[in-house]
């Protein structure tokens, strides 16, 4: 920007003159003073003038002049000046002359000896005026008198001394008031004084008294300032800002009405345009109404702009550009190529208000309408003076984008955001949504419509400023017309390359701070700034500089590929290294230029050939006793190597055929580059096999084919290396052409052979040159193209090998024939060691160490632990390298491999792994250059063979139980009875018998000898075995499958009180001895079986009768039945009656006892027994008397129900139950519950047999 006046670019702010501040020099000690001893301190600096410093400094770190300053703060631009400092004169006339009024400005326009005659718009001199030659207020620093209190003086000499002092004050204070008044410049005073006068009594009156003689404002005109610290200073300073922001705004404001109406009266008026003699005669035309409406529109502006006021300034700064507009569309009113004046405010208030897309697109409508104005004028794209002014805006551009980044611009992100963590997100929420906004535009947006960060503008101008450079060295051919243009005489001047260079290094660096932080190499931008750099260097003639960029740039691009933004840069480095005259590099840049076909075509493929033979023919190496090497592991060579092995695995000592292709670029030819050998190297450590070229062959104008095909015959990679073999071929490559190397190689131990490296080898004259190639699998721009194998050279016929590992052959040891038979005889028992037999038969020709390991994978079942066994060693996962022993040829070995099955029955699987090594003590492989370079696990000779068998476990045989419980007759306990207290005894009372029928049956496909079946009782405190059918029994004896055997239990069981439905723990198990039944008759191991009766649950009871008679009797002979009623209710007590109801079966007996009755009352846990006499009348089966047993509890309850909520005369539901709830009546004969069962609801119940009793009456 330093071709814009400086008073056009800066923020403006209100202007603060400071007088009174200056400090004052201390006053010299006399000439015949003492010196002062080191040891003494040194005097006392003068308080006021510590101050007085102090205040210029505050002063003037509130505000400093800079083009970007967007803050809105209440600052000032304090200038310092003297006391008596006048303004600039407002007319260019005294005020005395009789033509004052008529007079203007010094710096209008229509005063002659103003710069500005006849027809200027504005001048920097003028916003000079108003920075800093008329400010907005002024603030004058003083001192009150304080007089020296003197032992005996008076004070009424002391206040007349210092009522003379305050008016000459006020007289100073008035004078200059009076200068400010009219200019409409606020005044402002600030008396220094003592702390000792701020205590003083008549500091009032004198303030008073200065303030009424000197006409000061009675607001904000005044202050007292003592010496204070830094701090305080400060805040004085923030205090006296504050007070007088509003009389610079208002003063400002002013002259913006006072231009306002000079605009509008200037627009009222009709100017006529004058007749062309008077322009034939140098008379100057004065400025039209147009360039008025620019000059007020931007004075308003400035105006505005002082005021902080940017909206309404941009809005005037836009009017004076659309003015300015009309003015330059007409050559009449602006003829071209004059100096006029052209800014860049209104950009910098669009970003201020961080309105990006506005800025930008304001400065490219400039940008087009200017260039549409220059075509007019006839400086359009062909003249340097078109791109010289549009660099000129880049430049101005990319300079104010700088200033605001470095500030307070943020310039929206072009890259994708990352994922924003939590601390990102609550920071984000407080931001303004303007700059989510903007980054949201500019995705998915041209570049040229979305902001972008000072590098790309400076990138701009920086080839604006070439196309500049380009247009003036055409004009130079035709410097004869324009010899005597100003213009031409001015870019003579002009050092085009130092400015190019200044521009791009500026981009490269801001590009290099803006680019992605987490990305390693830079952008590609970037690369091609620095290009351009190197390109600006070698334009300049320094091509050493040019060489150090070509370096650091070619790394990228060669990583990269990017084989077409290399060619130029490989070529322009060549010429650098022609200039330096540095031949070695020339030979390596000439030989990768070879790669890309830089400068090469089609119609001359030999340029290339030809430049390198001129160097080598022509010059000498620096040094001629070693190689001159040429990396191209990173750059693309000159020649595409691709190798094909026709087999993807070979044995030992089996040839792998390969072919190795070499081909040439389209455009480029080698055909006259010496090339002497040819090194192929190969994976492992053998030697290379050295290609040679004929030397008594060469005939330059033979043809070469294009394939050629070279037979390198049969390569033995040996343990000991011998001498490396050569062969001869042609080495010659014209445009295009390949040569396929083709022939076998094999090895004596197991290895990966491929094609390592290839080493080409250049000799002339005193020249030594060995290029390296790696071999690739796949070339670049044929990707999609599978490699190819050459069948035939005539007719020319390729075969596509379709294998990704087409590069590399492994070589492996011959397989062993081993043969693995495993027998197994039908499913495996659960219980029982299964056995496998394993065969093994050597059917190779060598004697092979058989190993064997023996995986039983893990099953899904829970809880269920299997485990394999084979001779000592037994495991329940792996069995690990177990021995068979040396095979010879033709032998076998037989293993029994038992698996031990437990747990649920399903599918058990099993991995066999036989692996049998050589006893032949493998070859060792001595290289020359790393003998330990193989590994031992590598030159094993060993097999594996895999077997995976799946056996079936089912279970020997199935065990089924069906339980029922029965109540106990026997007395209870009584509730006093403290024998039931006592630790470890059982609950009598509460028992319940269980009788468990369990069948056992054999599912056992072959069937089972059963050796014997026993009951193990395991009694513990809540279940106890009564008695087992299965103890009297002998039950051993063959089994086949579908036998079934019938077993009883009968336990008795105490419930847990506290948790009933608590299962109780299996009180014993039956244990089963059996063997497998083989086929032939025999037995197999013995096994044991056992299994568990289950958990029982018992019901549990409430309030129940049982009724207990004898099953048989005989006639008119008395029999007892018994009615007992049990309250097992933890809880409740229970109010019983009973009742013996008359039925058919009263004629059968004659019944003595209780025909109705009530029970006492019973407790929880307590009984009661009630017994009759029975005389039967009648022979034959008959039915026992019935018992009505109500439970009473529930009727009271009833009852009370009833007469709360049933009124009189009405009936309710529950009346037939007013007696009483029934009780169930068990015969204790026939008792017998299972567990649980379900209703046609899914709820628990249980299930109960009927309660009517028989008996048998015999005669």
């Amino acid at each position: 920007m330093n071709s814009y006046p400086t008073e056009f670019l800066v923020q403006l702010a209100p202007v603060m003159y400071v007088a009174g501040l200056n400090a004052q020099p201390p006053q010299p000690p006399p000439s015949d003073a003492r010196p002062t001893p080191s040891s003494q301190p040194p005097a006392k600096q003068d308080p006021f003038t510590v101050l007085s410093l102090r205040l210029r400094d505050a002063l003037t770190a509130q505000r400093k002049v800079a083009i970007w300053q967007p803050e809105k703060a209440k600052s000032f631009q304090a200038v310092f000046v003297e006391k008596d400092v006048s303004f600039p004169p407002r007319k260019a006339v005294r005020p005395e002359d009789p033509q004052y009024n008529a007079a203007h400005s010094p710096l209008s326009p229509l005063t002659p000896s103003s710069p500005l005659y006849p027809d200027g718009i504005i001048a920097p001199i003028w916003i000079r005026k108003h920075t800093t030659l008329l400010p907005s207020v002024f603030v004058l620093f003083t001192r009150i008198y304080e007089s020296l209190v003197k032992p005996g003086e008076d004070d009424r000499d002391r206040e007349a001394e210092e009522r003379r002092h305050d008016a000459e004050l006020s007289a100073e204070i008035a004078h200059r008031k009076k200068s400010t008044s009219e200019r409409g410049i606020k005044l402002t005073v600030v008396l220094m004084a003592s702390r000792r006068m701020l205590d003083d009594p008549t500091l009032d009156g004198r303030l008073t008294y200065i303030r009424r003689q000197s006409g000061l404002d009675p607001r904000a005109a005044l202050f007292v300032l003592s010496p204070v610290s830094q701090a305080e200073i400060g805040d004085f300073v923030r205090s006296l800002q504050d007070a007088l922001w509003e009389p610079a705004l208002e003063y400002y404001t002013n002259h913006s009405k006072r231009v306002r109406r000079k605009r509008n009266r200037h627009s009222q008026v009709s100017y006529q345009l004058p007749i062309s003699p008077m322009a034939s005669t140098g008379v100057a035309r004065p400025l039209r109404p147009e360039g008025w409406t620019v000059r007020y529109e931007f004075k308003m502006a400035c105006f505005a702009e002082f005021r902080g006021e940017d909206q309404v300034a941009l809005k005037h700064y836009q009017d004076a550009y659309a003015a300015l507009l009309i003015m330059f569309g007409s050559t009449a009113i602006l003829p071209p190529r004059t100096k006029r004046w052209a800014e860049a405010k209104i950009v910098k208030l669009y970003l201020y208000n961080n309105e990006h897309s506005l800025a930008l697109s304001y400065q490219n409508s400039h940008m087009r309408k200017f260039a549409d104005f220059s075509r007019g004028w006839g400086i359009g794209e062909e003249t340097f003076e078109f791109w010289s002014w549009l660099a000129r805006q880049h430049r101005v551009f990319a300079e104010l984008l700088e200033q605001g980044t470095r500030s307070t611009l943020k310039i929206p992100s072009p890259y994708p955001p990352q994922a924003p963590s939590p601390a990102m997100l609550a920071a984000q929420s407080l931001e303004a949504s303007q700059m989510g906004l903007e980054a949201m535009r500019v995705l998915g947006v041209n570049p040229n419509q979305a902001l972008q960060h000072p590098g790309f503008y400076y990138y701009m101008a920086a080839r604006c400023t070439e196309r500049r450079r380009e247009r003036f060295l055409g004009a130079l051919e035709f410097e004869g017309h324009q010899t005597n243009s100003p213009g031409f005489a001015n870019e003579r001047k002009v050092d085009h390359l130092a400015i190019v260079l200044e521009l791009y290094t500026r981009s490269y660096e801001i590009f290099r701070k803006w680019g992605p932080q987490n990305v390693q190499s830079p952008g590609r931008l970037t690369l091609w700034i620095a290009y351009r750099i190197a390109h600006t260097y070698y334009e300049s003639g320094k091509f050493d500089m040019a060489v150090r960029f070509f370096e650091r740039i070619a790394k990228t691009y060669r990583r990269e590929s990017w084989g077409s933004l290399l060619q130029p840069l490989l070529t322009q480095w060549y010429a650098c290294a022609q200039q330096l005259g540095d031949v070695e590099l020339s030979v390596k840049l000439l030989i990768e230029m070879l790669g890309h076909g830089a400068n090469a075509s089609e119609d001359d493929p030999d340029a290339l050939q030809d430049d390198l033979l001129a160097v080598l023919k022509s010059t000498v190496p620096s040094a001629t006793d070693e190689p001159l090497v040429v990396d191209l592991s990173e750059a693309k060579a000159f020649l595409n190597a691709s190798v094909v092995f026709w087999d993807s695995e070979v044995d030992v000592g089996t040839q792998a055929p390969f072919q190795l292709t070499l081909s040439s670029q389209s455009n480029v030819s080698l055909s006259s580059i010496p090339f002497t050998s040819l090194a192929i190297h190969f994976s492992t450590d053998a030697l290379p096999l050295i290609v040679r070229h004929p030397q008594d062959q060469e005939d330059p104008d033979a043809e070469i084919p294009a394939v050629h095909r070279i037979d390198v015959g049969q390569i033995i990679v040996a343990p000991t290396p011998s001498e490396s073999r050569e062969v001869e071929g042609a080495l010659r490559w014209g445009p295009g052409t390949s040569i396929v190397f083709t022939g076998s190689v094999s090895s004596s131990f197991p290895t990966q052979l491929s094609i390592s490296k290839l080493l080409l080898t250049i000799k002339e004259n005193s020249w030594w040159i060995e290029v390296p190639l790696i071999p690739t699998t796949v070339q670049l721009e044929n990707a999609l193209i599978a490699p190819r194998w050459l069948c035939s050279v005539d007719p020319l016929r390729f075969i596509p090998i379709r294998r990704e590992d087409h590069s590399a052959v492994k070589v492996h040891w011959r397989r062993h024939e081993v043969q693995v038979a495993i027998s197994l005889d039908g499913p495996a028992y659960i219980g029982e060691e299964f056995p496998i037999e394993i065969r093994i038969v050597n059917e190779d020709d060598r004697e092979l160490d058989v190993v064997l390991d023996v995986l039983l994978q893990p099953t899904e079942i829970d809880e269920a632990v299997n485990y394999v066994e084979i001779d000592d060693q037994r495991s329940s996962s792996l069995l690990k390298a177990i021995a068979c022993g040396v095979l010879a040829p033709g032998s076998s070995v037989v293993k029994k491999l038992y698996l031990t099955n437990a747990g649920t029955p399903g599918e058990r699987v099993i991995d066999i792994s036989v692996q049998s090594h050589s006893t032949v003590q493998p070859p060792t492989p001595v290289s020359p250059n790393t003998p330990t370079s193989f590994s031992a696990s590598t030159l094993v000779d060993r097999t594996e063979t895999l077997r995976t068998i799946m056996v079936s476990a089912v279970s020997p045989v199935k065990i089924e139980h069906a339980v029922v419980y029965k109540r106990v007759t026997g007395s209870q306990p009584g509730l006093a009875d403290l024998a039931t207290f006592e630790p470890g005894t059982r609950d009598e009372g509460a028992a319940v018998e269980a009788i468990v029928t369990s069948t056992i049956s054999v599912v056992a496909p072959s069937g089972l000898v059963i050796e014997s079946l026993r009951f193990h009782r395991k009694n513990n405190a809540r279940a106890e075995v009564i008695g087992c059918s299965v103890d009297q029994e002998d039950l051993s004896g063959e089994w086949l499958s579908g036998d079934e055997l019938c077993e009883k239990c009968r336990i008795s069981v105490v419930p847990d009180e506290r948790h009933p439905e608590q299962p109780t723990s299996s009180p014993g198990e039956y244990e089963i001895v059996w063997r497998r039944l083989l086929s032939d008759g025999s037995h197999g191991l013995r096994s044991t079986t056992r299994l568990p009766l289950p958990s029982l649950i018992p019901p549990s009871d409430g309030l129940i009768a049982l009724i207990d008679a004898p099953t048989v009797a005989h006639l008119h002979a008395p029999i007892p039945l018994r009615l007992t009623v049990r309250n097992r209710h933890p809880t409740r007590t229970a109010t019983v009656t009973v009742q013996l109801e008359a039925d058919s079966s009263a004629d059968a007996f004659v019944v003595a006892g209780l025909r109705h009755g009530r029970v006492p009352l019973l407790l929880p846990g307590q009984e009661e027994s009630m017994t009759w006499n029975l005389i039967p009348v009648e022979c034959g089966v008959v039915k026992l008397p019935r018992f009505k047993v109500l439970d009473r509890r529930n009727a009271m309850q009833v009852t009370n129900v009833q007469a709360v909520g049933v009124g009189p005369g009405q009936s309710s539901a529950v009346e037939g139950q007013a007696e009483g709830e029934e009780v169930e009546t068990v015969d204790v004969r026939w008792d017998g519950r299972p567990e649980w069962a379900q209703d046609e609801e899914g709820h628990d119940v249980q299930l109960v047999k009927g309660s009517d009793g028989y008996a048998l009456i015999l005669p």
